[in-house]
């Protein structure tokens, strides 16, 4: 994306990041702040998990919870953790098929109020309970 676009989804859509807004979190709530910034350091840091990884997970988190603030920092973050572009890309994939997946396994909440797939023996569906309610 060309730098003069990206300026305009950061700055109409979403207010720019800048260490003014850091500075005013820090100042309204500096000691939930300081255990953020803390948490946020031990979640990240080298562990089980490679920082690599940690960051790539980050990637396909940022994706599926629709944040840009946390997309472009985790994927700068994660190219200087050593991702390749392939790997991110691929991380992003992954969020969206988890994503839809989400909504192809929560079909099942629907097909079972509709009454459309035979119950286990034994098992009263919950289409039968809903209509006492």
């Amino acid at each position: 994306m060309e730098e003069s676009r990206k300026e305009i989804i950061m700055s109409d859509l979403f207010p720019r990041a800048t260490r003014q807004t850091s500075e005013a979190r820090a100042r309204l709530a500096p000691e939930i702040n300081a255990a953020w910034e803390s948490f946020s350091k031990a979640a990240f840091a080298e562990g089980a998990l490679p920082e690599k990884t940690k960051q790539l997970i980050a990637v396909a988190v940022a994706h599926t919870t629709q944040c840009p603030y946390c997309i472009q920092g985790h994927t700068k973050l994660a190219a200087r953790k050593g991702a390749s572009p392939e790997e991110i890309m691929e991380a992003i994939w992954v969020a969206a098929e988890m994503r839809a997946g989400g909504a192809y396994a929560h079909s099942t909440i629907a097909l079972d109020a509709l009454g459309v797939v035979a119950d286990a023996p034994g098992h009263a569906g919950h289409a039968e309970h809903a209509a006492d309610h």
